[in-house]
């Protein structure tokens, strides 16, 4: 049955009028009838309306500068482009400097490393001798092995009950990324091949688990696929849903083939370019959510496609700049730390937010540019089509169902504050008992070499095996031989240790090594004691009265010192950021009391996600659900990334929601009306933002690495309380309580701080819109499913 526009109902005959329309567009890069448009400006729009008009007119130019600026990336990163880091050491402390002795006096065991485990009924047997042997021999000839330590030439001793025999094989790279895969998975092939007939055999490393986990960029895909399915659902119109979804992609391949230049310029952790990937593309979705949907509102009210575009970016375009920005200084905050990787963390989401930004203020106008007038168009049936309603003094009527419970929070709004505040709190209960230590391979999946050669280990030889200690000593000019007998001495006689092997001197005999092996294993917080004793006690009495100096060092030391330093400066990123957003919060909306508030729930909101992510990380039911079968430790650099993170994008919502309540107040004064206007205002667009963020960071929680695991968990259960607790309840409850205090600002203040105006001049374009004589009637728009 025909509709009332003259178009029929029917999805498929829809369907082909619009890609015919399209196609045409696109062929001849205009669709405008006349260019009446084109002449005197019905209203001064500001510099991103401007830069809004300028990319819609010449939208073909600006989509060949973005194809030409990804070329220019990738052939630029191909060129000069750097390697992607591992681990890192923290400048100064002690096991950065007996890395440096290492390096320096023991080259070829400062190398990256890899385990051989082999286990038999008995490993000593001339049979299994002569098979394991075998496979040394052939792994010497391997790339990338520089030397391989056989325990039966060494007469390295098996374990107690005999079974179980380990083999170092050291490589010529110090860092894991620098061994290709294909070579770490030829050593695993030829590990598999010497395997059976009672003979176990598994590698285990840094390199093992890099080789073992999943290759690509599945993740993001997924995280794609999935923020589709809900625009689809929000816009039900493949156009609609499509624009977020190229702005992403666009700032995606962009920012992404820029990851191999900053790695040559700061130290980039191999976790970083999947973060700041998630992270452009939920952002970047989300701003294009809000810009879509404010341009499907200035289509209702009636204004042409150009005027709509230079309308949407001159308004919601400016609330896009003040989020993005808080973000990047909470990203920003993370140059604090005093850590190379988390430098490196930061460069790479600065920039992919940076190039979100910009796509939002250039490839966006362009693209609508072509697909303006088509907005709504191959819809899809997902549901009843609704209508805007448009106000008598041209405003769109928000949704019902979110004005109802705007009334109602606002009726029960010391209720609704109470209640949310309670909820926050016991969720971050859990955080309280927190363990902070770095995963290990006894977290990898229980069907992979790195895992089983882990297990391996510990059952045979304790759980500290696998994280061996090593006391490096400079000896100085005298006495070394004493002060080496009294270290080694002193060493055993530790509590926690569990064995210690015969000093090794080097060939200049300047230099001891000594290899400690804990009696717990690398989590375990015995061993931060040990690590703390040997350093505070064993080491001093042992070179006391030399000039002697000894340092712990080892994988499992450096990553006691790197927990043990960000943790202590976790306080002063909280403290910066948090103040710095306060400040840009005052000036974008000229208010103390929204400042300090939006503070404060934020802060809950963070505190709520950690101990979310800490509940799943004690294992148990809630653990198995993602992957996790026993409990896993934190490591100390996640909870700070995701303060960063999180901080930003929840001041991202606060933005959306406060500067549509700010417009409301500025134009009528009327604190609950403000309140209802922008919690219904912006309630559908924030639900489905969130919707996609926790989907496309949910996305994290397949991978095995129980780090990136980490982030995805707490991340998708960040966004969810935000979006729900925080911004629709306990922010518009804790507004109706302060009544038009929200919006008090000293006087002193008032005089010199700037107007942003975040939310433009809407007035302004309704009246443009009311001077114009338009050549027909627009017909309503729909705004959602």
């Amino acid at each position: 049955m025909p509709s009332s526009n003259g178009r029929t109902g029917v999805v498929t005959g829809e369907t082909i009028n619009s890609v015919t329309s399209l196609t045409e567009a696109f062929m001849t890069d205009t669709y405008l009838p006349d260019d009446r448009h084109y002449g005197a400006d019905p209203v001064r729009p500001g510099p991103l309306g401007r830069l809004a008009r300028l990319s819609f007119r010449r939208r073909g130019m600006v989509l060949l500068a973005w194809l030409l600026a990804l070329g220019l990336a990738i052939g630029l990163s191909a060129a000069f482009g750097g390697e992607k880091v591992n681990g890192t050491t923290l400048p100064g402390s002690d096991s950065e400097q007996a890395q440096t002795l290492l390096t320096e006096r023991f080259p070829a065991q400062a190398g990256d490393r890899v385990d051989l485990v082999a286990r038999a009924d008995n490993v000593a047997g001339s049979e299994v001798q002569g098979r394991v042997e075998a496979l040394l021999g052939k792994l010497r000839g391997m790339p990338h092995v520089a030397d391989v330590e056989d325990p039966y030439a060494t007469g390295t001793a098996p374990s107690p009950d005999g079974r179980t025999l380990v083999a170092r094989v050291y490589l010529d790279v110090a860092n894991p990324n620098d061994m290709p895969v294909e070579d770490t998975e030829r050593l695993l092939a030829a590990t598999d091949h010497a395997e059976g007939e009672g003979l176990e055999i598994a590698l285990t490393g840094q390199a093992v688990q890099r080789a073992e986990a999943p290759q690509g960029g599945t993740t993001e895909m997924l995280g794609l696929m999935a923020a589709a399915v809900i625009l689809l659902i929000t816009f039900g119109s493949l156009v609609a849903a499509g624009l977020p979804l190229a702005l992403a992609v666009g700032g995606l391949l962009v920012s992404s083939s820029l990851v191999g230049l900053m790695a040559a310029v700061v130290d980039v952790p191999d976790f970083a370019p999947l973060i700041g990937a998630m992270l452009g593309i939920a952002v970047g979705i989300d701003y294009a959510l809000l810009m879509v949907t404010r341009f499907r509102e200035w289509r209702a009210v009636g204004l042409d496609p150009e005027l709509a575009t230079v309308a949407t970016l001159d308004t919601a375009g400016r609330a896009v700049l003040v989020a993005g920005g808080t973000v990047i200084v909470s990203m920003g905050g993370l140059f604090a730390m005093g850590l190379s990787i988390m430098d490196g963390t930061a460069v790479v989401t600065m920039v992919a937010l940076l190039i979100v930004m910009l796509a939002a203020l250039t490839l966006f106008p362009a693209l609508l540019g072509y697909l303006g007038r088509w907005i709504d168009r191959l819809r899809l049936p997902l549901g009843r089509r609704r209508v805007a309603r448009v106000s008598a003094d041209g405003h769109v009527v928000p949704a019902a169902g979110w004005v109802r419970w705007s009334r109602l929070v606002q009726r029960h709004s010391v209720l609704a504050a109470a209640g949310a505040i309670a909820v926050l709190v016991l969720l971050a209960v859990p955080f309280l008992g927190v363990r902070f230590a770095m995963p290990d391979a006894g977290n990898d999946p229980e069907d992979t070499s790195n895992r089983q050669g882990y297990d391996m280990l510990a059952e045979g030889f304790g759980p500290g095996t696998s994280g061996p200690l090593l006391v490096v000593a400079d000896l100085g000019q005298a006495q070394g031989d004493t002060v080496i007998k009294q270290l080694h001495a002193g060493l055993q006689a530790t509590a926690g240790v569990a064995a210690v092997s015969p000093p090794q001197v080097n060939s200049t005999g300047d230099t001891a090594l000594i290899t400690v092996v804990p009696a717990t294993g690398p989590q375990d917080s015995a061993t931060v004691d040990l690590v703390r004793s040997v350093r505070d006690n064993v080491i001093p009495a042992a070179v006391k009265g030399t000039d002697t100096h000894a340092h712990v060092g080892g994988r499992t030391a450096t990553t006691i010192d790197l927990n043990s330093s960000v943790v202590d400066r976790l306080p002063y990123l909280i403290g910066g950021v948090v103040l710095v957003s306060m400040l840009l919060l005052l000036v974008a909306f000229r208010s103390i009391v929204i400042a300090a508030t939006a503070a404060v729930m934020n802060l809950l909101s963070v505190a709520a996600a950690y101990g979310v992510l800490a509940f799943f990380l004690e294992g148990g039911w809630a653990g198995r659900l993602i992957g996790i079968d026993s409990a896993a430790p934190l490591a100390g650099y996640v909870p700070v990334i995701m303060f960063a993170l999180l901080f930003g994008l929840s001041m991202d919502y606060e933005v959306f929601l406060v500067s549509r309540m700010s417009e409301t107040w500025v134009r009528t004064r009327d604190n609950s009306q403000a309140i209802l206007s922008g919690l219904a205002g912006t309630g559908r667009v924030i639900t489905a933002a969130a919707s996609i963020m926790i989907v496309v960071f949910a996305a994290m929680i397949a991978l095995d690495d129980v780090t990136l695991k980490s982030f995805g968990v707490g991340m998708a259960a960040a966004i969810l309380v935000d979006a729900t607790i925080v911004r629709m309840l306990l922010v518009p409850a804790v507004m109706r309580l302060l009544g038009h205090r929200n919006w008090w600002l000293p006087r002193p203040l008032e005089r010199w701080m700037p107007h942003l105006h975040v939310e433009g001049r809407s007035d302004a374009y309704l009246s443009a819109r009311d001077s114009e004589t338009p050549t027909a009637t627009p017909a309503p728009t729909p705004v959602g499913s």
